[in-house]
C-alpha cells in the first residue's frame, strides 16, 4: 500500500486522467475495483479499503488488487519516461540499428549517412556507452568507404571510450564515497574527493556528463551536511556549475538533474548565509519545475517549499516562511521539523511542542527514514523545548537519553561542539540563575571554537543563538539574525 500511495502521490493530475482513461480502455469487466482504489487512494484514503471494494473482509482479493494497480502503475510510470525523457536515447538506438539493417541489405550510402546521424545525435548528448558501439559499427565497415580515414575512425572510438571510462568511474566512485559515508567517517571533505578519485584517476573536467557532474555534486553536498561544513565545497560547487553553465543546450534532456543541481546549490548557498544567490537558484529551480506543464512541480515541491522558507525565516521574514509551512498539503517530515525551529524561534512553544508531539514514531524509524543528523536535530530542539514549557521533570530523562544515543556518534564524528551546548543545556536546566553571570558567559565563549564568522554554518550557529538569548535575556529570532549577520539595523 505504502508502495502504491507514492507512486500515485508522484503522479502529475494530467498523468493521473491519462492512467485512468488506460485503466478503463484495459478493463475487460464491468468489475471497475481498480479504478476505485486508484481514487480512493488518490484522495488520501488508506483504512478498512477491502471492506470499502468488497463490502467484506477481503483481505486476500485485496492483496492481489493492489499489486495487479501497482503493477499497471509502474508500466504507466515506464512507458511515460520512455516517450518522454529517453526519446534522443531511443531516436539513437533506432538510428544505429536502422543503419546496420542497410549494411546487412548492402545499401551502404544510406547506412553510412544514418550512421553519422546516431553518431551526431549521441554526442551531443554524452551517451558514450551508445557511441561505443557507433564506432564500432563505422570501423566494421569502414571500408567500404574510401572517405572515411580508419586511422582517425579509430582514435574518435579510443577518446570517447576513455570518457566511457571516466564516466564508469565516477559512478564507482560514488557508490564507494556513499558506503563510506555510511560507517560515520569525518574525514575532510576534499580528502575524500581527493582520495576516491585518486583511486580512480578521474578528473573533473567538461568531458563529465550531465548526470555525471550532478552526482559529484550531490556527494559533496551530503559529506558536507554530515559535517556540517558547507564553507568547505563552495568553491568546488562553484567550479562544477560553471562546467555544468557550458553543458546549457543538455538542461531540457537532463531537467531532473538540472534541478537537483539547482537545489543543491540554494541549499549550499542558504547553508553559507548567501542569502541572495540561495533565492536567485531557487527562483530558477522553480522556473525549470513549471516547465513541460509543471511535469516536475510536485516531485520537488517539498524541496522548493523547505529552501524558500529558510531563506524567508533568516532574511526577517518569518510570517512568509511559517504561514508556506503551514499550507504544504503532504506529509513531508523536514517540512514539519522545518515548522518546529521557526515557531521555536519566534516563542511560540506550545504550537512548536503541538506539531513536534505530532512525530510519534520512535528515533530509530526516523534514523532509518531520514538520517542520524535529523534524528539529532529533533532531540536537541525536544529539550530546549520542555525547558522553555517547564517540563522540567521530563527534561532530565531527555538529557540522559540524549547522551546515551548520541554521545559516541558525536565524539567519533568529532562534534565536541554538540557535546559542549548540550553540557551548557544541562547546566542551565539545573541553574537558570547562573546563565547571566559574567563567569558562565566567559565559559561560553572561551567552549565554542568558532571558525571565521563567514565560514561558520547557520544552524550550529542557530542552535548557539539559543543559549546567547538567555544569557543576554534577548529575543531568540533576533538574536539568530544577529549571529547570521542578517538583521538589518
Amino acid at each position: 500500500m505504502i508502495g502504491l500511495k507514492t507512486i500515485i502521490n508522484n503522479l502529475s493530475s494530467e498523468e493521473k486522467q491519462e492512467f485512468l482513461l488506460l485503466l478503463g480502455r484495459k478493463n475487460r469487466r464491468a468489475d471497475i475495483k481498480n479504478i476505485k482504489l486508484f481514487k480512493l487512494v488518490d484522495a488520501g484514503k488508506t483504512e478498512n479499503l477491502d471492506q470499502i471494494l468488497y463490502g467484506k473482509s477481503a483481505r486476500n482479493a485485496f492483496h492481489a488488487l493492489c499489486k495487479r494497480l501497482q503493477d499497471n502503475l509502474i508500466d504507466f510510470v515506464a512507458s511515460k519516461s520512455f516517450a518522454g525523457e529517453t526519446s534522443e536515447e531511443l531516436e539513437v538506438l533506432k538510428l544505429l540499428l536502422a543503419s546496420r539493417i542497410f549494411f546487412e541489405k548492402k545499401q551502404h550510402k544510406i547506412a553510412f549517412k544514418t550512421l553519422e546521424k546516431s553518431k551526431k545525435l549521441a554526442g551531443q548528448n554524452d551517451m558514450y556507452s551508445i557511441l561505443n558501439e557507433i564506432y564500432h559499427t563505422k570501423i566494421q565497415y569502414a571500408h567500404l568507404n574510401r572517405s572515411i580515414l580508419l586511422s582517425e575512425t579509430i582514435q574518435a572510438s579510443e577518446e570517447n571510450m576513455l570518457l566511457y571510462q571516466q564516466d564508469f568511474n565516477l559512478n564507482r566512485a560514488y557508490a564507494i564515497i556513499k558506503a563510506e559515508l555510511n560507517t560515520g567517517s569525518n574525514i575532510a571533505v576534499s580528502e575524500i574527493i581527493q582520495d576516491v578519485f585518486s583511486r580512480f584517476h578521474i578528473e573533473v573536467n567538461t568531458g563529465l556528463t550531465y548526470k555525471s557532474l550532478y552526482q559529484l555534486m550531490e556527494i559533496t553536498a551530503t559529506v558536507a551536511k554530515l559535517q556540517s561544513d558547507y564553507f568547505a565545497i563552495s568553491v568546488f560547487m562553484a567550479d562544477l556549475y560553471a562546467i555544468i553553465s557550458d553543458k546549457k543546450e543538455l538542461r531540457d534532456k537532463h531537467r531532473f538533474y538540472h534541478i537537483s543541481i539547482l537545489n543543491l546549490l540554494a541549499i549550499t548557498n542558504f547553508r553559507n548565509k548567501k542569502f541572495d544567490a540561495s533565492i536567485t537558484f531557487a527562483n530558477q529551480m522553480e522556473m525549470e519545475m513549471r516547465k513541460n506543464n509543471n511535469r516536475y512541480y510536485k516531485r520537488f515541491s517539498d524541496k522548493l517549499t523547505i529552501i524558500k522558507a529558510l531563506n524567508y525565516n533568516y532574511t526577517e521574514k518569518f510570517e512568509k516562511a511559517i504561514s508556506l509551512l503551514r499550507s504544504f498539503k503532504n506529509d513531508a517530515l523536514d517540512i514539519r521539523l522545518l515548522l518546529v525551529m521557526c515557531l521555536f524561534q519566534q516563542s511560540n512553544f506550545d504550537e512548536a511542542y503541538q506539531n513536534l508531539r505530532a512525530l510519534n514514531h520512535s528515533d530509530m524509524w526516523y534514523e532509518k527514514k531520514m538520517g542520524k543528523i535529523w534524528v539529532l536535530k529533533k532531540n536537541i530542539i525536544e529539550i530546549l523545548l520542555l525547558i522553555e514549557l517547564d517540563k522540567l521533570d521530563i527534561v532530565l530523562i531527555r538529557l540522559q537519553s540524549f547522551k546515551r544515543k548520541f554521545s559516541i556518534y558525536l565524539s567519533e564524528k568529532g562534534e565536541q561542539r554538540v557535546l559542549t551546548f548540550m553540557r551548557l543545556v544541562n547546566r542551565y536546566y539545573e541553574n537558570p540563575e547562573e546563565v547571566v553571570t559574567q563567569k558562565f558567559k566567559d565559559e561560553v565563549e572561551d567552549s565554542f571554537d568558532w571558525i571565521d564568522k563567514e565560514q561558520e554554518d547557520i544552524f550550529v550557529m542557530s542552535f548557539y543563538a539559543w543559549l546567547k538569548a538567555k544569557m543576554e535575556k534577548e529575543d531568540i529570532y533576533k538574536i539568530t539574525l544577529r549571529l547570521v549577520g542578517s538583521l538589518q539595523i
